[in-house]
């Protein structure tokens, strides 16, 4: 049965990913390198099932678990299952420095999550907080690791963190990425229920930020094509795509946010990581990044990644008009986020 399992978890992440030339194992975890991944904020709802998705990764050898409380309970459960990573539990600030030294990918999942009611602003003055904090010690103790953030608002909270490596003179812009992988998959899993093509075949970029109408999944670009969707279809997809952290937060009915799909795409984005440091070729994924491809200093789009992190950051590619609409209409409220995670890092 365990084996069964592994097999479907390692299937699905397979196929979560947009990349085509996805490793098939065809050799054993002794001839992978060495890779560790340190998790801040992994006694949370994210950080909880994004550990056990990372323990059952044969790319991961050592999988550093951290949180202010709670973290040696989380290593101590996920230890037991018998893959090959080697799990080391901390907690507190005084051990934040031995969880992160030699991370080769750090993932932060750390801060409030949304309640109803709750724009992604209101977690502003939270979160912006604990990630400046994390960014100082990530700046401090694994200046060369690729920085995954998930804690939101994504849009705001990458630029903190570019701010606060500038200011430690470690800031390598391929190293640093805002997590949207969660809205590619959404845009996937809604547009295949809609135009009746199986799930696992679909690929949909999603473009722009990763909040409400900054959120742009270009459904023009969408694989496998349906011609037979309609301007009304599209625009509920893309109004959906933009609403999915709301419908979950809305359904749990106060006790909780999108913690178990946020825990799936952070998985599929850190393999994404780890394929390209090992040297895997065409690994593509979107994600919020510095960017040229518009006049905004941050952009979400789909990028090569590779040794350095990364090595590519791809154009949008011909979009719909309605598509070109949302994009012009998604420039003001990025722009203004981008400069609030700007202001906060220059200003604390």
């Amino acid at each position: 049965m365990r084996t069964a399992l592994l097999r479907s978890v390692d299937t699905a992440l397979r196929r979560g990913s947009s990349s085509s030339h996805f490793l098939r194992r065809p050799f054993s975890s002794g001839s992978l390198p060495d890779r560790k991944v340190a998790i801040l904020g992994a006694a949370g709802g994210i950080g909880q099932p994004l550990s056990l998705l990372l323990k059952l990764n044969p790319l991961v050898s050592s999988l550093s678990l951290y949180d202010i409380a709670g973290t040696p309970g989380v290593a101590a459960d996920v230890s037991h299952i018998n893959t090959r990573a080697e799990v080391a539990g901390y907690a507190g600030e005084d051990q934040l420095g031995k969880a992160l030294e030699g991370s080769d990918v750090v993932i932060i999942p750390a801060g409030v999550p949304r309640k109803p009611g709750m724009t992604r602003d209101d977690l502003f003055n939270i979160n912006a907080g604990i990630v400046k904090s994390l960014a100082t010690a990530i700046a401090k103790y694994c200046p060369n690791a690729l920085v995954n953030m998930i804690s939101n608002p994504v849009n705001s909270t990458v630029p903190i963190a570019a701010e606060v490596f500038k200011k430690a003179g470690t800031y390598d812009e391929k190293k640093l990425f805002g997590v949207t992988t969660l809205d590619v998959l959404r845009a996937k899993t809604f547009y295949a229920a809609k135009a009746k093509v199986p799930v696992e075949e679909v690929n949909v970029p999603v473009v722009g930020g990763h909040a409400g109408i900054t959120i742009l999944p270009l459904f023009s670009q969408a694989t496998p094509s349906n011609n037979s969707l309609s301007h009304e279809d599209i625009k509920a997809l893309t109004k959906r795509t933009q609403d999915g952290g709301t419908e979950v937060v809305e359904a749990k009915a106060g006790k909780g946010s999108a913690t178990l799909s946020m825990a799936y795409a952070g998985a599929i984005f850190a393999e994404a990581c780890l394929k390209g440091l090992n040297g895997v070729p065409d690994i593509i994924e979107c994600s919020f990044v510095q960017s040229n491809i518009t006049e905004l200093p941050f952009f979400a789009s789909k990028v090569r990644l590779g040794k350095n992190g990364v090595e590519e950051v791809l154009g949008l590619g011909p979009l719909s008009d309605f598509e070109k609409q949302g994009l012009e209409s998604l420039k003001s409220e990025l722009k203004s986020s981008i400069e609030k995670g700007i202001k906060f890092a220059s200003e604390n």
